[in-house]
């Protein structure tokens, strides 16, 4: 099972991006997907997250600016961001519940896309 993230770069402080992370290989079904982010110096901490039965929940720090979404079908979840500020400079990190089986579930984690949001 791997996890690809992708959809980082360089933005201007209120600018957009949209983060893709796409699960692939022997997947019986995922349930919670999440976005995580890690800034220089700091703890990886949880951005937000949607449940396989659509419960959705943010950070307080990003509410009103990010959604989360996700595409069954496509394996696929996605991070809009709006209104970038600096302090959303980080690198960003998708992770995903997945079973490979009805007796193991496990927690997959993408590589980490980076986010600078910089004039």
């Amino acid at each position: 099972v791997q996890l690809q993230a992708s959809g980082g770069g360089l933005v201007q402080p209120g600018g957009s991006l949209r983060l893709s992370c796409a699960a692939s290989g022997r997947i019986l079904s995922i349930n919670t997907m999440r976005w995580y982010r890690e800034a220089p110096g700091k703890q990886r901490e949880l951005v937000a997250s949607v449940a396989n039965a659509g419960a959705i929940n943010y950070e307080d720090s990003v509410k009103g600016r990010f959604t989360i979404s996700r595409d069954n079908a496509k394996r696929t979840v996605y991070l809009q961001m709006n209104s970038l500020k600096p302090e959303d400079t980080a690198v960003y990190y998708c992770n995903a519940d997945i079973a490979t089986n009805w007796e193991q579930w496990n927690v997959y984690w993408g590589q980490g896309t980076l986010v600078t949001v910089s004039s």
